[in-house]
């Protein structure tokens, strides 16, 4: 009797401590995947990485970066755009209209054409993103970061400009804003082509510095104008350079433009920011000539928009509704 108490005894204990351990197993089980996997997920998405193309080379940048530097206004206005905050910007000349980025919560990283090297790598970026004024100092840069080159290809502004929006928003997690603003600005540039179009009317773009003019056609970095929104140049054969080709305002009256759209680099690079102050300088004896002046067509573009931050998402809209307004 007793023998058979001991045995039914160990055999009911042996069951329970069976059962117990494997219920600790299964909870411990169960606890280790939805650990393992909850920590998996945020370090797999720190580790995300893309591999971006660029006329420079090849980079190779984190998935949303944290720190990220901008020597591009163009860029920097996409980014605003599309709700990705930033570290550091060049403080010197900022466009009226991105102009909280003067405040000291971003880091003055220097200007556009030098960058502030040491202010740069105090900051240990996680991204530093350039154009072609600061292109000559991508491989140093590079040495303290991921570093890629983005600016507008002015031969094919559209395309360039909807791969660099594209590229932004799947580095930092915002595919769907860039679909959403490149699906608007495509909507904005086929009516503004069709109005101008029909208009039928031809255009001289020119840019003017100190008195100076500088003429600018196709293919250009205002070329736009031409190239996608619709206008004639008055003259196919202006040589494609970055700061245009020289001319004269007797130059001006021999073309007889229908359209005359200027640029005053001036006004930017003074920092009064103003729009036109080249009127006095544009609208003389010889200009008052051209068919332009006599029907009200010159027309005065923002420099914010047009030099100092072309190829953003606003700017580009902003660009289109003032060659929009001028057309009758």
């Amino acid at each position: 009797m007793k023998k058979g108490w001991l045995f039914t005894l160990f055999v009911v204990l042996s069951v329970v401590l069976a059962a117990c351990g494997g219920n600790k197993a299964a909870d411990n089980t169960g606890t280790s995947s939805g650990t393992g996997s909850e920590a998996a997920a945020p370090a797999d998405q720190a580790s995300e990485e893309v591999v971006i193309k660029h006329k420079l080379g090849e980079t190779t940048v984190k998935k949303n970066p944290e720190k990220v530097v901008v020597f591009d206004y163009g860029v920097l206005d996409s980014l605003d755009q599309l709700g990705v905050e930033v570290a550091g910007v060049p403080q010197e000349g900022v466009p009226p209209y991105l102009d909280k980025y003067n405040d000291a919560k971003y880091t003055n990283v220097g200007g556009l054409k030098e960058a502030d090297f040491e202010k740069v790598n105090a900051m240990k970026p996680d991204l530093i993103i350039i154009s072609g004024r600061l292109q000559d100092s991508y491989e140093e840069l590079s040495e303290i970061a991921p570093t890629i080159y983005m600016a507008v290809d002015t031969a094919d502004y559209m395309n360039s400009l909807t791969s660099n929006v594209k590229t932004l928003g799947d580095i930092f997690g915002k595919e769907k804003e860039a679909e959403e603003a490149i699906a608007s600005i495509e909507t904005s540039v086929k009516t503004l082509h069709d109005k101008v179009t029909a208009a039928g009317k031809n255009a001289l773009i020119v840019l003017t510095n100190e008195g100076k003019l500088s003429a600018y056609g196709a293919g250009s970095r205002f070329g736009v104008i031409h190239d996608i929104f619709g206008f004639t140049p008055s003259d196919a054969n202006i040589e494609v350079s970055t700061h245009g080709q020289s001319v004269s305002f007797e130059y001006v009256m021999e073309q007889n433009p229908d359209y005359l759209f200027v640029v005053d680099r001036s006004a930017v690079v003074a920092g009064n920011g103003e729009a036109s102050p080249a009127k006095q300088v544009i609208e003389n004896d010889l200009v008052k000539n051209t068919t332009a002046y006599k029907e009200g067509h010159i027309v005065y573009l923002d420099p914010n928009y047009w030099y100092l931050s072309g190829g953003g998402l606003e700017s580009i809209q902003e660009m289109i509704k003032e060659v929009d307004a001028s057309i009758n």
